[in-house]
């Protein structure tokens, strides 16, 4: 077989369904044979887009998501959606094409170092030089994706590989002795942890993304629950916890609630799950929960005491740990009584300090953002831009599920939204994806508007426009003396016009009762839809931890 035919065919024994790419000289061989091939190929505008694409697949599904690009600038313009994923530790494979072997180095038309460029923001890259070795190294590459912390991996193929011919053998098995990623969390470790459980009078929770990427929600809330410990979620936890559940405090950190940041502050055990102490989380990490002594629950080593000095560390994937440690819940028979008074503390700084905003005869962003989760019920895929849309995102939709919201929280993507909406649309055909956008972020990848009309997806993109670049705005208006430096926007597209211009529908609002007709209505339309809604272009995101505080010392609305 050809080694685009190799190629082609691992992708498949890999039980790849969905490719995200843009076609380019140096994988022309790979694109012939995709002429013919089982897999579905989704023609994106821009390469960025493919990753992003890709991201949302993998995100949505649990599955490894899957671009192909072309080599030189084609490659180098995944390199935002590469580092993206690997903020967050999500499984993709990105496969870019090359210059031939022999005029590597020599600064060939569109060469580029792609495995240079990405090494510090891949899990592991591949520069394939054999055909023979393009099946064993895909087998590779997507092992590596998957196991251990998730991550993305990149394989550049030159084109002269993908012309020559070898007989095609996919490996069924591999090990890989250098890379043995641990998974049963230590027993004794397991034993001490639940001791101090059971002897803490106000314990806290901190739900991280690995609980959704472990898919360990279900052991999580069990735990939860069983204990009668409260939870606080990171932004790439929600979802992980119920958030319509008593114990729930929403989301902590710079724009956390006030209960989750308060509760965080006064434990005296905090059991942080599969996250990695981001300092958006922490604040000021010398006066993050003082009092309390902390158990950090992690399938990567290197995240244990990087930021935050823990007391208890257990390596190994979280889904697991956690039956482990409901085993021994059980057999002690842990009483709930002891949290009595810390349950009402915290209900006492649900009631007193819950968000809120104040509604004027101007349609308020977090509004839009509550009639959505109404309309829906929650039952759809929520994706965010980065910025004033995502954190509202964040504090007012009520993520029950996981795998419901997928946003860059690592890296703070600004155009990530719409094409990972793309991927999840891909992904689950029949489900409702709302990308929630800012006016300036989704101008960043807007040309995908041609992917979703393409491939008829009925992706929902709703704009709060707020005429500028929302977060930037607040900070220069509370730390900057209000110089608000080149954050509006003086120029603007018609929203409407440009969905009627990419063959989508526009809608918009420009009052606050018309918000609901409008999301009715593009929740009612098949296809692909933007609605704009002209909010207020001063309000904030409140609370607000200033940069170096403790997360304690919030502004308040």
């Amino acid at each position: 077989m050809k080694g685009a035919q190799i190629f082609l065919e691992s992708l498949i024994r890999e039980q790849v369904k969905v490719i995200f790419g843009y076609p380019g000289g140096s994988v022309l061989d790979v694109y012939n044979y995709l002429y013919e091939s089982k897999l579905q190929h989704i023609l994106v505008r821009h390469e960025q887009a493919a990753v992003h694409a890709a991201d949302g697949y993998a995100r949505a599904t649990g599955d490894v998501g899957v671009c192909l690009v072309t080599s030189g600038p084609g490659a180098t313009n995944t390199v935002t959606g590469i580092a993206t994923a690997y903020m967050d530790s999500i499984p993709i494979v990105v496969f870019t094409g090359q210059v031939p072997t022999m005029l590597i180095g020599n600064d060939a038309f569109q060469e580029a170092d792609i495995v240079g460029i990405t090494r510090p923001c891949t899990k592991h890259n591949y520069l394939v030089r054999e055909v023979k070795e393009i099946a064993a190294t895909i087998k590779e590459a997507f092992y590596i994706a998957r196991s251990g912390r998730p991550g993305p991996v990149l394989v550049d193929l030159p084109k002269d590989v993908l012309r020559e011919s070898a007989v095609f053998h996919y490996p069924e098995q591999l090990t890989m002795r250098s890379y043995r990623p641990t998974y049963k969390g230590n027993k004794r470790q397991i034993v001490r942890a639940m001791e101090e459980i059971a002897q803490a009078k106000k314990p806290v929770i901190i739900a991280g993304g690995g609980v959704i990427l472990s898919n360990a929600s279900k052991e999580l809330t069990s735990f939860a629950r069983k204990l009668s410990i409260p939870v606080t979620a990171t932004l790439m936890g929600l979802g992980g916890f119920p958030a319509t559940d008593p114990l729930s405090l929403g989301m902590l950190g710079m724009h956390g609630t006030y209960c989750a940041n308060m509760a965080v502050t006064s434990c005296d055990l905090l059991i942080a799950i599969g996250c990695r102490f981001d300092d958006r989380a922490t604040g000021d990490v010398n006066r993050f929960a003082p009092a309390a002594k902390i158990i950090h629950l992690d399938i990567d080593p290197t995240s244990i005491s990087k930021n935050i000095k823990v007391d208890i560390p257990i390596v190994g994937d979280v889904k697991e740990i956690l039956k482990d440690c409901l085993v021994i819940a059980s057999e002690q028979k842990v009483s709930k009584e002891p949290h009595d008074e810390w349950l009402k503390e915290i209900e006492d700084w649900k009631e007193t300090h819950a968000l809120n905003y104040k509604q004027t005869d101007i349609i308020k962003p977090q509004f839009v953002i509550e009639k959505l989760y109404e309309l829906t019920k929650g039952d759809c895929i929520i994706t965010t831009e980065v910025g004033q849309n995502q954190m509202w995102t964040a504090q007012f939709f009520t993520f029950d599920k996981p795998r419901t919201l997928l946003t860059s929280g690592g890296l703070g993507t600004m155009g990530y939204g719409f094409p990972a909406a793309i991927g999840a649309q891909v992904a689950f055909p029949h489900k409702t994806v709302i990308d929630i956008a800012g006016d300036g972020s989704i101008q960043m990848n807007i040309q995908e508007l041609a992917t979703a009309v393409q491939y008829q997806l009925p992706v929902k993109i709703a704009i709060l426009n707020n005429h500028s670049l929302g977060m930037v705005r607040q900070w220069q208006e509370l730390f900057y003396q209000k110089r608000y430096s080149h954050s509006t926007f003086t120029a603007h597209p018609d929203f409407v016009k440009l969905a009627e211009a990419y063959g989508a529908v526009g809608l918009r609002a420009t009052k606050p009762e018309e918000v609901v007709p409008v999301i009715k209505k593009a929740l009612a339309t098949p296809r692909t839809v933007i609605m704009e809604f002209v909010v207020e272009s001063e309000e904030g995101v409140y609370p607000i931890v200033p940069a170096g505080a403790p997360i304690n010392e919030m502004i308040l609305l």
